[in-house]
């Protein structure tokens, strides 16, 4: 079955377009590492985008919680390492901290299941569809992403 065998189709949405993705195996990119006891290894494969400078990928790791009125958030830092040998990056959250929230009262007293974001240092990467963004997260934590693009309109300071 020769090359085409370790091919897979991923489809994503990006600012609004539907594109399909050929995303090779991640043993066929690079080397990367099995993840340890207790973590799972997450793959983001991304969409080629004419200019990919000006977008962003947000990082959105967290547990489904069961959840009040209040803001609730988690804690950590994803922290980048290097392939060794290959330069490449791939990136780990090593310690996820609470959940935090905020303290109102909450007078109708419901709650519900919501995500709860990790939120840290390390959530916001450089938009690269060369390279499948390698992330190692505890078991319990999931990982979702989201794509932020520049607008095109810039706009110009005012000397005072």
């Amino acid at each position: 079955m020769g090359s085409l065998a370790r091919i897979t189709t991923v489809g994503l949405m990006v600012a609004g377009l539907s594109t399909v993705v050929q995303a090779a195996k991640l043993e066929d990119v690079a080397p990367f590492p099995k993840p340890e006891k207790g973590f799972t290894r997450q793959v983001i494969h991304l969409a080629p985008q004419s200019q990919e400078d000006c977008y962003q990928v947000e990082i959105l790791a967290g547990k489904t919680l069961k959840v009040d009125c209040n803001r609730q958030r988690l804690g950590g830092m994803l922290e980048e390492k290097n392939l060794e040998g290959w330069g490449y990056p791939f990136y780990r959250l090593e310690k996820v901290i609470g959940p935090m929230s905020t303290l109102m009262a909450c007078p109708d007293g419901k709650s519900k299941q919501d995500f709860v974001p990790v939120v840290g240092d390390g959530f916001m990467l450089r938009y690269n569809s060369k390279l499948p963004i390698v992330l190692y997260v505890p078991k319990d934590i999931e990982v979702r992403y989201r794509i932020w693009s520049a607008s095109s309109k810039v706009e110009s300071a005012v000397q005072e």
